[in-house]
């Protein structure tokens, strides 16, 4: 834990030195743009991909975000209404955010969204089984809706706040990237903590071993209380340090974030901006 802790303090530091326009525009272009609330409407999720419409014309010398990530049944809205090809639409699905269904149900689930439109599907690890000890049932949950899928990625979260333990982080981050994630996902939001900084490096350890142990690069996303520009850039050096430069960019960094867009626009105009 002295090593840990020792290298978070010198990433700190580094990330400090990195607070600047260069990676403010990175992290902005890895934000998967969320609404995940009971009282999201057909009429605000259009409203929402509309925003990300009109961002290219609006601020045409900055990118774009990486993602629309919205709940199942609200994909086809997305879908029907997005005109940049370059946002991907993810749905929350597997029985988000508690995991406590059916495989069935959860697999129907996933591949519904993804018939309706989705690229890229998040679901949690199934705690319930992970917390037993049950490694058989985590590792065929993951399985089989990677399988169902297709070629949609599939983000797994890990739920590190209910794990806390860095031993039982880096083993639910292996038993999920053995068992075909594309990503490895700190938080739903919906419980705290959410993403940590010390979560967010030990995950990144394990993707740096996983990586080294099979040549497959998996993805990271920190999601859940991450609002500040301050914050981003410390999960983007947190991955550069570990990982390294080909992490840097939306195909391997997401992050999970609502208000984070907003503030990182504030900071990159230097005026209060509230587009989204």
């Amino acid at each position: 834990m002295e090593t840990m802790e020792h290298n978070l303090a010198a990433i700190k530091a580094i990330a400090k030195g990195n607070n600047n326009s260069d990676w403010q525009e990175l992290a902005f272009s890895c934000i998967d743009l969320t609404t995940l609330n009971s009282t999201d409407t057909v009429s605000h999720v259009k409203a929402f991909t509309e925003r990300v419409n009109d961002f290219e014309n609006d601020y045409p010398n900055l990118p774009n975000v990486a993602a629309i990530c919205v709940h199942p049944n609200m994909v086809r809205t997305v879908k029907e209404n997005l005109l940049d090809d370059h946002v991907n639409i993810a749905a929350v699905a597997g029985g988000f955010p508690c995991s406590m269904s059916f495989i069935e149900v959860k697999v129907k689930e996933a591949r519904m969204a993804v018939d309706y439109g989705a690229d890229e599907i998040d679901i949690v690890l199934p705690l319930w089984a992970f917390l037993d000890n049950d490694d058989v049932i985590c590792r065929e949950e993951v399985t089989t809706i990677k399988q169902a899928i297709g070629e949609a990625h599939l983000k797994v979260i890990l739920e590190t706040g209910a794990l806390a333990e860095p031993a039982k982080i880096r083993h639910a981050s292996f038993l999920a990237m053995e068992s075909g994630a594309d990503f490895i996902k700190t938080s739903t939001g919906k419980m705290n903590p959410a993403a940590t900084p010390e979560a967010a490096l030990e995950m990144c350890l394990a993707i740096r071993d996983y990586h080294r142990k099979t040549g497959r690069k998996v993805g990271f996303k920190p999601a859940g209380g991450i609002s500040t520009t301050e914050d981003a850039i410390l999960y983007l050096t947190i991955v550069k340090e570990v990982l390294g430069e080909d992490w840097l960019n939306p195909s391997l960094f997401r992050i999970g974030a609502s208000r984070l867009a907003n503030n990182l626009l504030s900071d990159l105009l230097d005026e209060e901006v509230k587009y989204f």
